[in-house]
C-alpha cells in the first residue's frame, strides 16, 4: 500500500478516488481535455505531477484576487 502512495502514473479509478469524483467524470474530463491525461491502449492514464499541478492551478484561480467590475477606480 505504501508503494501506491508514490505511484507516478495513475489510473482513472485512482484519480477518481484522489479527487473524490466518479470515474466516468474523470474519463469525460480527459476526453474533453479538461484534465491532463494520455492514453495507453484504450485506457486513460494520468501523471501524478500534472494532476497535482492541475489542482494547484484550480486553487490558485479560485483564490486569485479579481478586479472589480463596478467601473469605479
Amino acid at each position: 500500500m505504501a508503494k501506491e502512495k508514490f505511484k507516478i502514473i495513475l489510473t482513472t479509478k485512482e484519480v477518481a478516488e484522489f479527487l473524490a469524483m466518479h470515474p466516468l467524470t474523470i474519463n469525460r474530463y480527459a476526453r474533453q481535455g479538461k484534465i491532463p491525461a494520455f492514453k495507453v491502449g484504450g485506457d486513460w492514464r494520468f501523471h501524478r505531477k500534472y494532476i497535482e499541478r492541475w489542482i494547484q492551478d484550480k486553487v490558485d484561480w479560485h483564490f486569485k484576487p479579481r478586479e472589480s467590475n463596478t467601473g469605479i477606480n
